[in-house]
């Protein structure tokens, strides 16, 4: 008989996302509920999921277990965000007021607000408050039910300050009970010294940057801005090759302003996700269908961004693209950190069914991150990720309330409503 410490019992529905990864098309709606579930777990991982009735034929319960009565809630995955960008200093919210009065992003860029002027307050600040400020945004997340999310440097733009940004990661990976994976995204924007001179950047982060990053194993994932105003797909395909080369698995902000190319990047380069794609055609969702490329959509970015559209989800799924969300949490655009709300937006202003986007937040974002055989299901063997969520699915697109009624991380309770 199998032995549980920590147990979620008789949920109306669990949720348990469970299967092979990522899921694809029609596969991508299918949430393996189980109707009055319980799941167990024993030292963080799961031991049992499966109907309430079974549990006690199954599990031996310790005496000492925490036990969470979960009638009348559902149960789903902890969530995984797939794509933020939490380490940085300064504030940047009056720019949200300058686009409600009309202003672009690249009005107000050119201004000298946006990526660059966090880069100036990142640069300027301590890697200690570094830490004690991105451990607030992570306390936010953890209350929404996110459990495993992507970290990206990039408000740095030079040596020093990027290892900064990594090293602030890696503390806070240590000591948060959200699981961080690090991103090197030196190629995030073109530093105001290098005005003009892109290609002298590129060569800095290619040939400096990415391999002190690997040396120090700072990161496990690189990124790159593809985007006029940024970087071309020429540059961004050296500097994704240049990564793997290094040991930097390669992903890519891509087709977020207009039709950068970078899907094809994706593609070209083997990338596991490309994100954004709000201005993605079908014949570059082909190609990152035929790549077995994951598209990470951030609506929250394209509702505060005030772009007009968002990313095509119903056509990346019906091409058969795994389709991911993410909060893409930021200073000037991803001004919420709820996945819960990008869940709402993609089935809202996406036409993602509830199902589909719960994958996508869930299994999916596990597998565009290489932790899908950790997280991002309920499965015996995974990590005892949950989420308890006050009455039925329905409640994640609840807006201005939040349906998170506990929180869940390796087998210990650490939001509890």
């Amino acid at each position: 008989m199998l032995n549980a410490d920590f147990v979620i019992d008789r949920a109306d529905l669990v949720a348990t996302c469970a299967g092979p990864a990522p899921r694809r098309g029609r596969d991508q709606c299918n949430l393996g509920a189980i109707r009055g579930g319980s799941v167990a777990a024993r030292d963080g991982r799961i031991v049992f999921v499966g109907p309430a009735d079974a549990l006690g034929r199954q599990v031996a319960v310790e005496p000492d277990a925490v036990r969470l009565d979960a009638r009348g809630c559902t149960v789903v995955p902890g969530f995984v965000d797939p794509h933020t960008h939490l380490v940085y200093a300064g504030d940047r919210r009056d720019e949200l007021q300058q686009r409600l009065a009309g202003a672009t992003y690249a009005e107000i860029a050119a201004a000298g607000g946006g990526i660059a002027r966090t880069v100036a307050a990142t640069r300027a600040a301590s890697e200690d408050e570094l830490v004690r400020l991105a451990r607030t945004r992570l306390d936010e997340m953890a209350a929404w039910g996110t459990t495993t999310c992507e970290v990206k440097s990039g408000y740095g733009l030079t040596l020093e300050s990027e290892l900064a940004q990594l090293h602030a990661i890696r503390r806070l990976d240590a000591e948060h009970p959200v699981d961080l994976v690090p991103t090197f995204l030196g190629a995030h924007d073109v530093p105001p010294e290098y005005r003009g001179r892109s290609d002298d950047y590129v060569a800095l982060v290619v040939h400096e940057m990415i391999p002190k990053v690997a040396e120090a194993r700072l990161a496990e994932w690189c990124d790159v801005f593809c985007e006029e105003g940024a970087f071309t797909p020429e540059q961004s395909a050296a500097i994704l090759r240049a990564g793997a080369r290094a040991g930097l698995k390669p992903r890519i902000h891509a087709d977020e302003l207009a039709a950068s190319g970078g899907a094809r990047v994706a593609a070209e380069v083997g990338a596991r996700s490309a994100d954004h794609l709000v201005f993605v055609d079908e014949g570059a969702a082909e190609a990152l269908a035929a790549a077995g490329v994951c598209a990470v959509l951030l609506p929250i970015a394209a509702l505060y961004l005030k772009l007009g559209r968002y990313a095509p989800a119903r056509m990346l799924i019906d091409r058969g693209v795994p389709v991911a969300l993410g909060t893409d949490s930021n200073p000037g655009a991803g001004l919420s950190s709820s996945m819960p709300f990008a869940i709402t937006l993609a089935c809202f202003a996406m036409g993602m069914t509830l199902e589909e986007a719960l994958v996508a937040a869930t299994l999916n974002a596990a597998w565009s991150l290489d932790r899908a055989e950790a997280v991002g299901s309920l499965e015996a063997g995974k990590l005892m990720d949950a989420v308890v969520l006050d009455g039925d699915l329905t409640s994640l697109i609840r807006v201005g309330r939040s349906p998170v009624r506990a929180v869940v991380t390796k087998g210990r309770l650490v939001v509890s409503g």
